[in-house]
């Protein structure tokens, strides 16, 4: 596993950004189609209907790229932590301890970390040991 700078996570984030804006539209789309099929199988009374079988098929296929967008960010070594929020962390260390750098979509960089086994809630603001 590759271990991250601040500096190094700040200039992987223009194509992070683009990944994470995929997967974060596309789980919107799979969100929507879930509902959309979730609606339709309550009110349908065929025993095969076509437009579930479609519904299925559009939810299957949108599950699929979004899997392959994670991929692209578990090939950087970068952890999808949220697919609503576009979250993701950096692997980096701190004192010789692993921790991880965070970032959110619609952040300008990344501005926090928090412990491997601690999540969102806990991330803190970087000081300047972590970003020299």
């Amino acid at each position: 596993m590759q271990l991250y700078t601040v500096d190094r996570a700040n200039r992987t984030l223009p194509l992070v950004r683009r990944i994470v804006e995929d997967i974060v539209r596309e789980h919107e789309r799979w969100q929507d189609a879930i509902a959309r099929l979730d609606l339709l199988m309550a009110t349908s009374t065929d025993t095969v209907d076509l437009r579930v079988v479609a519904l299925e098929r559009e939810a299957q296929s949108i599950a699929r790229d979004i899997d392959a967008f994670q991929g692209e960010l578990e090939a950087l070594d970068i952890q999808l932590k949220d697919r609503r929020l576009g979250l993701v962390d950096f692997p980096t260390e701190l004192d010789g301890r692993r921790v991880l750098l965070c970032w959110r979509l619609g952040e300008p960089s990344v501005q926090y970390w928090h412990d491997e086994d601690a999540g969102y809630s806990a991330r803190q603001p970087l000081s300047p040991t972590l970003v020299g």
